[in-house]
């Protein structure tokens, strides 16, 4: 990749929409589970698999819960424990975030974990937006030595966090790398990294997968009215994947 490019992180949840983001032209995966809430760690057979299968950097979602981003003593050493797990399994990178009640960083809580993560890259991720002072929160993140925010420019969206994600950029000035994400596609890409100026984006394109069962019960809804169909599914979509990795290396 030339130093002129964009750097495409894919957002996936399984091994299939891994390999496709790879297929695809993708130069990094974070894997998740439970995408539909942000997304939580998966499971030791999914980062196992994809470590194993993938000849790109397989990063790892160490997240405990959906909801807030403050974590409870308990819920750190579960953490402390996936994050482990992932370095064992062969993961090059973690991604986490931790924020205390009043909405600044929760350095302690990074710094644990930072240093449980070693040598691994670590990233921070959108828990990012939810903070009350980006330049503070960043500039907490920098001494603690993380590696990459993940961040929308606390903004619903990527493209509407623009100018945000500029100052971040120019505040960073090359000590953590600045990863935007949040509603990035083939529309905006462009736009957004060269108005933004960030080397990394983070995508998940996905297509709707039919079900393969010829058979469903009418009456029994497994996911509710917030989840999506059981019938359908997402996964990742290698042509789109592929077109994103081709406007970023014009």
């Amino acid at each position: 990749m030339g130093s002129d490019n964009v750097l495409i992180e894919a957002c996936v949840d399984t091994l299939e929409s891994a390999l496709a983001a790879q297929a695809g032209g993708a130069n990094r995966v974070e894997l998740g589970d439970n995408l539909v809430e942000g997304g939580t760690t998966p499971s030791a057979g999914m980062i196992a698999l994809c470590c194993e299968r993938l000849n790109i950097p397989v990063f790892v979602m160490i997240r405990p819960r959906g909801g807030d981003f403050h974590y409870s003593a308990d819920e750190l050493d579960v953490m402390l424990h996936d994050i482990r797990l992932a370095a064992e399994l062969g993961a090059a990178g973690v991604v986490f975030g931790a924020l205390m009640p009043d909405g600044s960083v929760d350095v302690e809580c990074t710094r644990t974990l930072t240093e449980a993560a070693r040598p691994m890259s670590v990233t921070f991720h959108r828990a990012f937006d939810a903070c009350r002072n980006a330049e503070e929160a960043l500039e907490s993140l920098i001494a603690l030595g993380i590696d990459r925010v993940l961040t929308s420019g606390l903004a619903t969206s990527a493209e509407q966090g623009i100018g945000c994600l500029h100052s971040l950029v120019s505040q960073a000035s090359g000590r953590i790398r600045i990863l935007a994400g949040g509603g990035i596609s083939e529309s905006n890409v462009l736009r957004i990294a060269a108005e933004s100026g960030v080397r990394e984006v983070h995508v998940r394109p996905t297509r709707e997968e039919p079900s393969r069962m010829t058979y469903t019960n009418p009456a029994v809804d497994f996911g509710g009215r917030t989840a999506p169909a059981d019938r359908t599914r997402l996964v990742t979509d290698r042509s789109r994947i592929a077109e994103l990795s081709r406007l970023v290396q014009q």
